[in-house]
């Protein structure tokens, strides 16, 4: 295909060069002439007559009217499509901050992506993932950006109209950094900065600054979120108790006086005040029904500071519009930021039934109540199994609610948007959320379960999980799985390498699921016939099963990201691997008479949580690898003040 755009396309010229390459047209005179004009507050593109237009307004809108054009005029001779951008911002909260750090080349790839999609702002979370003066320890060996690094994806971002900031953490999540010797001096509680104490403080201007300096954005996110350890640990020893509403804001004006000396423009993560003033500080404020604030609070939240609502669990509009409401209270009228999620974190594949439901939820009610900022957080917790790319079908889905006005988001054209953008069917990416949504999930899996991570990640003699998928025919579920997932798969795709992780997942699990309850019911018939083939022949095989698993994923890690993080997950892998070994030596020194019983075999089965079937909770869930892969002390945490 080729294209002679016509009129002011100087600026637009970069990005438009970057995306040829990537819907393979190429710019020719003799090319379809394309006039393209800046109009404010219009969006349109037409083909007629061998002839066609884009109209748009902002600079990322053009790229979005691009890949339209390009997508309709690959099989249509006319068409006239107008859309109406609903948000003045609209983009993903990138976390590189649970080891899994994009490459500067990732991130270039999923920038053009987003460029296609329309999406205009990205929020770089980085709690300690940039370089910091005179701080050595702060991102080391954690794969932390330069100050070069963080420039070029700036640069590349902003040829598609996208803004790039950081968001950073000023008050607590520091656990990566306060853990060293040479932070403790920071430290009040293992995440959270000492207040009140002036090297914090010449700390977190050094932090701003670093953070700042690459972006031509002035905008900051200074974080603050999910503070409920400040004041409890060093500081209680020094100050004494003090009210944690008067610690925060206290702590907030003195930010707040650096982010002003830099003139930039700072947002903050708004829970914290939500979760003060609920009636049960213990009940997340998401979901609590009684919300109280004070004169006293609204009195003492700085005006000059941007509050960011985050809400990944409600799936009620009207919850999210009353939380809305509850939040311009505390922004003197003024609407927050609203930061919705794709359920990527705690799990290896995209928890799509919650996440779709939840987004249409919230935007809805963002929509209707004319918020302007909106972003999606794309979290990866506890060493990020999952990946950045998997959550391309719920990024497209925020797009085109974007740029639809008060009637639903058609699911056929949000299908042909995800396949022309990434190139991947949605229903591709919706087999994903099959990984977790299980025989003994609730429907779409709203009430999470995570098996893909407890049942990988669990030992075959201790079985910690068993009792929540007893009667469930787990190994059956993701045999069925694989196959849908093979069946799916487009080898031409650039991003089909995504599906190669969840393809062999299912290889293990439908092997690895029901073994341990196996094991114990042969234990307990004193089968020794069937334990011997166990440790024969079906541990050696599961083994193997693992081993290429292990490599598929470290394949695409390496793909995606930086090295740094990458040997968690090779550890993890490592421990299932010596762990099926010592099963099968157990196992056969017992059939072999060597040893009188198995303990591990004589323990009952409990629950591990109240999430189970049982309840009508989930399969299961965990959150935390160490608490899966064995009761006993990983590691004891002391807390040195």
């Amino acid at each position: 295909m080729k294209f002679k755009f016509e009129g002011e396309i100087g600026p637009l010229l970069p990005g438009i060069q970057l995306l040829s390459q990537e819907l393979a047209f190429t710019l020719a005179d003799d090319g379809l002439p394309v006039h393209v004009e800046q109009v404010a507050g219009v969006l349109d593109i037409k083909l007629e007559q061998g002839k066609g237009s884009i109209r748009y307004g902002k600079k990322h809108e053009f790229f979005r009217a691009l890949g339209l054009f390009v997508q309709h005029a690959a099989h249509s001779e006319s068409f006239l499509i107008e859309q109406q951008p609903q948000f003045d911002a609209v983009g993903p909260s990138l976390d590189l901050s649970r080891n899994a750090v994009l490459t500067v080349h990732s991130f270039k790839q999923l920038i053009r992506t987003f460029a296609l999609m329309g999406l205009n702002s990205i929020v770089l979370y980085m709690e300690d993932l940039y370089e910091v003066e005179g701080e050595p320890y702060f991102g080391y060996m954690r794969g932390r950006y330069s100050y070069a690094e963080l420039k070029e994806i700036d640069d590349y971002a902003d040829q598609f109209g996208i803004e790039a900031y950081p968001g950073i953490q000023t008050l607590a999540h520091l656990e990566e950094f306060l853990k060293w010797d040479a932070a403790v001096h920071y430290r009040d509680t293992k995440g959270a900065l000492l207040i009140d104490y002036a090297p914090s403080y010449e700390l977190i201007e050094k932090m701003i600054k670093a953070a700042s300096a690459p972006f031509r954005s002035n905008k900051i996110n200074i974080g603050m979120d999910e503070a409920e350890e400040v004041g409890r640990g060093r500081f209680l020893d020094r100050f004494g108790h003090k009210e944690r509403f008067d610690i925060m804001i206290n702590h907030l004006s003195k930010v707040l006086e650096m982010v002003r000396k830099l003139q930039l423009t700072p947002l903050m993560y708004g829970d914290m005040f939500l979760k003060m003033a609920s009636a049960s500080e213990a009940e997340h404020y998401v979901f609590a029904n009684e919300i109280n604030i004070s004169e006293h609070m609204l009195k003492h939240i700085p005006e000059d500071v941007q509050l960011v609502y985050w809400d990944f669990f409600n799936t009620n509009e009207q919850k999210y519009a009353q939380l809305l409401d509850t939040y311009s209270k505390l922004n003197r009228g003024a609407y927050p930021v609203f930061l919705g999620g794709i359920w990527t974190w705690n799990c290896f594949g995209t928890n799509y039934g919650l996440s779709l439901q939840a987004s249409d939820a919230a935007l809805k009610a963002c929509k209707k109540k004319g918020v302007k900022q909106v972003h999606i957080a794309i979290w990866g917790d506890d060493g990020f199994e999952n990946n950045h790319f998997n959550a391309l079908l719920g990024l497209q889905f925020y797009a085109e609610h974007a740029y639809t006005g008060a009637h639903d988001v058609a699911q056929e054209v949000l299908n042909e948007r995800v396949k022309f953008c990434t190139g991947i069917d949605a229903s591709a990416f919706m087999q994903l959320k099959y990984l977790d949504e299980t025989p003994g999930s609730v429907p779409d899996n709203v009430e999470q379960s995570n098996p893909s991570k407890f049942l990988l990640w669990q030992d075959v003699l201790l079985g910690l999980f068993d009792r929540h998928i007893e009667g469930l025919e787990m190994n059956a579920h993701y045999a069925n799985l694989e196959t849908a997932i093979q069946q799916q798969r487009d080898q031409t795709a650039k991003l089909d390498y995504l599906f190669e992780v969840p393809a062999q997942l299912c290889g293990v699990l439908k092997m690895k699921s029901q073994l341990g309850i196996e094991i114990k019911r042969a234990y307990d018939d004193k089968d020794l016939i069937t334990l011997r083939h166990i440790a024969e022949h079906v541990l050696p095989e599961l083994a193997k099963k693992v081993n290429d698993l292990r490599i598929a994923h470290r394949t695409q890690w390496f793909t995606m990201y930086k090295p740094f993080g990458w040997e968690v997950l090779d550890i993890r892998y490592g421990g299932v691997l010596t762990r099926l070994d010592s099963a099968g030596a157990r196992l056969l020194d017992y059939v072999a008479g060597r040893i009188e019983s198995i303990e591990e075999l004589e323990q009952e089965r409990l629950t591990f949580s109240y999430r189970n079937p049982s309840n009508d909770k989930g399969a299961g869930w965990s959150s935390y690898y160490f608490r899966i892969a064995s009761p006993n002390v990983f590691f004891h945490v002391v807390q040195i003040f």
